[in-house]
């Protein structure tokens, strides 16, 4: 069936290259995710906020593995990617990555976490910014979205500092180890930039 609307980012827009190392102004980078940071992951995945808001654990190195190795092919599908925020010794720090995204809406939803031993150095809204800098400027992605839980107040900040509007809260639309959760829907588009 032939769309009425031209797509907002042609096919090939994110296969077509290789996925980027992108870096802040202070001295962080968000790179792709190597085999080799499977220990981190599994570290990261045994804490229970991390946990908590990600509906996931990861009980095994094996499983770490695999899932730092399903991002090759989620951007290659240009379904999904997923950096690992990194400090000056390459060390994971944390996560920041776009979900559902869609060439031809030009959009996707924001995911992150932080390891325990990084938090309060504002690693999250960091690498939010440098992801967005580089989804808007050099992508030209239309819109980009943030998803929590109406209880997850650290992602209701992180949201809130860069710039993400409150845009509404979706009842009872996650569904949490206790139970259905509402979430909050954040918005920041290109020109809000």
């Amino acid at each position: 069936m032939p769309l009425l609307v031209d797509p907002a980012l042609p096919q090939g827009t994110l296969r077509d290259a290789a996925q980027p190392h992108l870096a802040t102004n202070d001295g962080l980078v968000l790179r792709p995710w190597k085999e080799s940071d499977a220990a981190a992951v599994r570290t990261a995945f045994t804490c229970p906020d991390i946990q908590r808001w990600h509906v996931r654990r990861l009980d095994t190195l094996e499983e770490a593995s695999q899932w730092t190795g399903q991002w090759a092919d989620r951007w290659d599908t240009e379904t999904a990617a997923s950096w690992a925020a990194v400090d000056a010794d390459d060390q994971p720090l944390g996560q920041v990555g776009l979900r559902n995204i869609s060439l031809a809406e030009g959009s996707a939803d924001l995911s992150y976490w932080v390891t325990p031993t990084a938090r309060g150095r504002a690693i999250a809204a960091r690498s939010v910014e440098a992801l967005a800098a580089w989804a808007f400027g050099q992508i030209g992605f239309n819109r980009l979205n943030i998803h929590h839980s109406t209880a997850n107040t650290a992602s209701c900040q992180v949201a809130e500092r860069t710039g993400y509007r409150l845009e509404g809260t979706l009842r009872q639309a996650i569904k949490h180890a206790d139970g259905w959760h509402d979430w909050h829907v954040h918005g920041r588009l290109r020109t809000d930039t």
